[in-house]
C-alpha cells in the first residue's frame, strides 16, 4: 500500500511485479503537440513489456518511460468480456504501486480476444496457440483492450473492443505461422500486424491499433481531456 496521506487508487493486498527493470528506457519527441501540453507536468510512464504498446505510444508525441512489468495476468472466474481486461489492467496498475511518485502517471493495458464465451489470451505452447488459431478461423471474434491511466489522485480505466473476422485458415498457414513468428506473447495467439493478419484477415470492424494492443485514438481522446 502506498503510504501517502493523498487517496491512493491502489489496493491494500500490494500486488507487485515479478520483473522491475534496473535502468529505465526513455522516449523524449522533440515537440509535442499544444493540446497535450498540460501532461508536461508529469512523469509519464508505460507499464509494459510489449514492444507493439511502446511503439503505438511513441506515435503520440508524448515523453514517456518505459517499465517492462510482468504480472500474474490470472482473473476472478466469474468475469466476463470486457470486466476481463478492466480487472487485469488495474491490476498490473496495482503492481507498479513503488514505483509512484506525486507527479507520476501511468498507464497499463491488456488485451484478450473473446470468442463465444471464451477468453483467449496469450498461448501456454504451441499446442495451444494451434487450437486457437484453428478455432477462431472461419469466425468472427472480438479483441478487447483495457487501458488504465493512474496518478496518485485519479484512476480512469476504459475499454473498446473490436470485431475481428478471419479467413478459413489452412492447417498449412497455421503452421507456418507458428514455425516462423512469435505468437506466444500475443492474445488469440496472432498477431494481426504479422503474415497471420495480412492473409487470414477479412475485416476488421473497429480500431485496427486496438487489435494490436492499444486503441490509440480514444487514448489520445482521454489524455487530451484529462484533468484531476
Amino acid at each position: 500500500m502506498l503510504h501517502n496521506k493523498k487517496k491512493s487508487y491502489f489496493c491494500s493486498n500490494n500486488i507487485r511485479s515479478n520483473s522491475v527493470p534496473e535502468q529505465k528506457q526513455s522516449f523524449k519527441p522533440k515537440k509535442m503537440f499544444k493540446l497535450l501540453s498540460h501532461l508536461e507536468k508529469y512523469q509519464i510512464i508505460l507499464a509494459s513489456k510489449s514492444s507493439r504498446r511502446q511503439d503505438l505510444f511513441k506515435g503520440l508525441n508524448i515523453p514517456f518511460e518505459i517499465y517492462p512489468i510482468e504480472v500474474d495476468e490470472s482473473f476472478p472466474p466469474e468475469l466476463i468480456g470486457m470486466d476481463i481486461p478492466m480487472y487485469l489492467s488495474k491490476k498490473k496498475a496495482e503492481a507498479c504501486a513503488d514505483i509512484m511518485k506525486e507527479n507520476t502517471m501511468l498507464l497499463t493495458a491488456d488485451t484478450i480476444v473473446w470468442y463465444q464465451g471464451q477468453v483467449f489470451g496469450k498461448p501456454a505452447d504451441r499446442n495451444e496457440a494451434k487450437f486457437m488459431l484453428t478455432t477462431l478461423s472461419g469466425k468472427t471474434h472480438d479483441v478487447i483492450t483495457s487501458v488504465s491511466i493512474t496518478t496518485m489522485k485519479k484512476q480512469r480505466t476504459f475499454g473498446v473492443a473490436s470485431e475481428v473476422r478471419f479467413a478459413r485458415l489452412a492447417p498449412e498457414e497455421i503452421d507456418f505461422y507458428l514455425d516462423n513468428f512469435q505468437p506466444y506473447d500475443k492474445a488469440g495467439a496472432y498477431g494481426v500486424q504479422e503474415w497471420i493478419g495480412f492473409v487470414g484477415v477479412e475485416y476488421i470492424n473497429g480500431s485496427y491499433y486496438n487489435v494490436m494492443g492499444l486503441p490509440m485514438q480514444r487514448l489520445y481522446n482521454e489524455l487530451k481531456n484529462w484533468k484531476e
